[in-house]
């Protein structure tokens, strides 16, 4: 009977954990399905910063294979229903591993869901509106192209490469969440972090290098931001005294 009960919990947990999967991918198959037959609106999205570009055609982009059409539609689709059913997954994450953690750790754990959301928003608005110009008209200067060549844009290519320069790029924006976290829960402690400080800049412009677009200002645009949100995160931890334990 004292071993029955003892599995009993780590049974519920299981069928938890389950039941939290199961709603999961039916979430994320429901976004995609719904994403599928707003597609066309979503990738007009990523085909919209393109429309100044002069190409030596009618159309701004073109597909050189015969189902790209298709695949477009289905890996944005794919892409988009795993955004929007994020909420689901990350809500099935908080309540699942809510019950193990102290009241201190639950305030960090939904104060670092809420900023990371805000830099989300923040960070998806300024990359689209403000760095995807910027790189756009910088790469199809014709300072970069001889007389003779003219500007022909894949369509499946360069959609799919503005979003994944997005996403990439609001990723890397978690990071200064990331390690304001580590300081609370003294994982990491603040003067580690200060003396590797050159080594933490230059991997920043490293992953930024990977993650942008092979220009200066889309790199400068990423890494800059980065760097100077890595030194607040390093100021609200010494004025709250994180990562000194």
């Amino acid at each position: 009977m004292d071993s029955a009960h003892n599995e009993m919990p780590i049974l519920e947990h299981i069928r938890e954990l389950r039941n939290r999967i199961i709603l999961s991918l039916v979430a994320f198959a429901v976004a995609c399905i719904i994403s599928f037959m707003f597609s066309n609106q979503i990738i007009r999205i990523f085909t919209e910063p393109f429309s100044k570009v002069d190409s030596i055609v009618d159309k701004t982009m073109v597909i050189s294979k015969i189902a790209e059409g298709f695949l477009a539609q289905l890996r944005i689709s794919v892409i988009a229903g795993l955004v929007l059913s994020l909420p689901v997954h990350v809500f099935g994450i908080v309540r699942f591993v809510f019950p193990g953690l102290t009241s201190r750790e639950k305030r960090i754990v939904m104060s670092f869901l809420i900023v990371s959301l805000i830099f989300i928003i923040v960070g998806a608005y300024f990359v689209y509106f403000m760095l995807v110009p910027i790189v756009i008209d910088f790469l199809t200067r014709s300072l970069f192209l001889p007389q003779s060549v003219g500007v022909l844009l894949n369509y499946y290519d360069n959609i799919f490469y503005i979003l994944t320069f997005v996403l990439w790029a609001v990723i890397a924006l978690q990071f200064p969440i990331l390690l304001e976290i580590l300081l609370i829960l003294n994982v990491i402690k603040r003067r580690h972090v200060w003396k590797a400080c050159r080594f933490i800049i230059v991997g920043i412009f490293i992953l930024s290098a990977v993650v942008t677009p092979p220009d200066v200002a889309s790199l400068f645009g990423i890494a800059l931001p980065l760097t100077a949100f890595f030194f607040l995160a390093l100021l609200i931890a010494k004025i709250f005294k994180f990562g000194e334990g």
